[in-house]
């Protein structure tokens, strides 16, 4: 049985929260600040990508891939995105919320000496990224973003 893989996406530059999101729940989401609205489409076309906009006029543009977010609120784009997409049934690896990069395991001393004195009392797992080099673990940060995760 063949497994469908996960979209990939594009956020728009209204939606970097949800991309953050997005990339904590282990999906490949580019986000720029800013875009030009032919670039983001041409960029959507090569890749492959789904472009996620509250921008009803991108939304509109003819062969825009697009999938357009009513809401304002991160939860309710998620549940739309959720019921849209089936997010939560693909097996995904977490992405770096800065550069989109997905993470790898690291031993934590690799990293005792790049990570708050407190943090390594408490914890033992740690991810990084291997392009921008930051540190991951599963501090409160961590747990109030998958709680609001969960809570779709």
């Amino acid at each position: 049985m063949k497994t469908e893989s996960a979209p990939i996406f594009i956020a728009d530059c209204h939606l970097g929260k949800l991309a953050k999101y997005l990339r904590v729940m282990g999906f490949d989401t580019l986000y720029f600040n800013t875009i030009d609205d032919n670039d983001l489409i041409e960029l959507a076309d090569k890749e492959e990508r789904i472009i996620l906009t509250r921008d009803r006029a991108l939304h509109e543009r003819e062969k825009a891939p697009t999938f357009y977010l009513e809401a304002v609120d991160n939860l309710e784009q998620l549940k739309a995105l959720q019921e849209h997409f089936k997010i939560k049934s693909y097996e995904l690896t977490g992405r770096c919320i800065i550069c989109n990069t997905q993470l790898q395991s690291v031993e934590k001393g690799k990293v005792e000496d790049k990570i708050p004195k407190k943090v390594k009392l408490y914890f033992s797992e740690f991810e990084i990224c291997p392009t921008c080099s930051r540190i991951y673990w599963h501090g409160d940060h961590y747990k109030r973003m998958m709680n609001i995760i969960d809570d779709i």
